[in-house]
């Protein structure tokens, strides 16, 4: 709010330009990791779940069952998780803007010296940083929303974020843990189904490795590798465990 009254009030052609300028950023960072936490986890547990039951000589039906009711339990877990976690940052910033607009109205003295300590660290000069100060002494909401951006680091979290976190990680976490579980639904034994179900979970995890390191701006190949590495390893030993435990 505070970014957008101040481009209302800078000169036209400063504007004209602002208008004429396109940033591409990335902005959807947390979409992309609601997605990432809830297919990362999908593919994995699932997958690690049904080789196990498939080395304990399981048979395709129960590894669907048991499957699937860990992917339902799974999806619940992760959302209720991840609307815990976005509410608590969201209680988090209230808490702060109450205490930071206290601290405005009892000690603005302190606080006008915290934003000039905070531009100081900039390299802004003393004859600068005084009149930016006393600016935002005369407009409390900008200067409350400078403090909390630039002395706390803390940015106004989105009020219905809490809910889409819960529901991106759950949908995402039920598409990612069905992967693994296709063949054994077409595939009567399951010793021959885990096979298949190997073969097109680490496919899954190479894309999305991939497409985890495009969005996070890792380094592609790496990230695809490492993502299906780690689903494999949990697999194996999975399976590995049920093979000595049930030969």
């Amino acid at each position: 709010m505070a970014a957008q009254n101040s481009r209302a009030t800078i000169e036209p052609e400063k504007q004209t330009l602002l208008n004429h300028h396109k940033e591409k950023h990335f902005t959807a960072r947390e979409i992309v990791r609601d997605i990432i936490i809830g297919v990362s986890d999908g593919l994995t547990v699932p997958f690690a779940l049904a080789a196990g039951l498939s080395g304990a000589n399981a048979s395709s039906s129960i590894v669907i069952t048991a499957g699937i009711a860990e992917v339902a339990a799974g999806a619940i877990s992760m959302g209720l998780g991840g609307y815990l976690a976005a509410k608590s940052e969201a209680d988090h910033y209230a808490r702060e803007l109450k205490r930071e607009e206290e601290e405005i109205i009892s000690v603005p003295d302190v606080e006008a010296a915290e934003v000039a300590e905070i531009l100081a660290e900039y390299g802004v000069e003393l004859h600068e940083y005084a009149p930016v100060v006393n600016a935002l002494r005369k407009r409390p909401q900008a200067w409350l929303d400078f403090m909390m951006k630039f002395e706390l680091g803390l940015e106004k979290p989105d009020p219905r974020r809490a809910l889409q976190s819960a529901f991106n990680i759950a949908v995402s976490y039920i598409l990612g843990g069905l992967v693994p579980l296709l063949p054994y639904m077409f595939i009567p034994r399951a010793q021959d189904a885990v096979a298949a179900s190997v073969v097109i979970t680490i496919a899954a995890l190479l894309i999305f490795g991939y497409a985890k390191g495009y969005f996070t701006g890792n380094k592609l190949v790496k990230s695809a590798f490492q993502t299906a590495l780690i689903g494999a390893i949990a697999s194996a030993a999975a399976f590995g465990i049920a093979k000595v435990i049930h030969p």
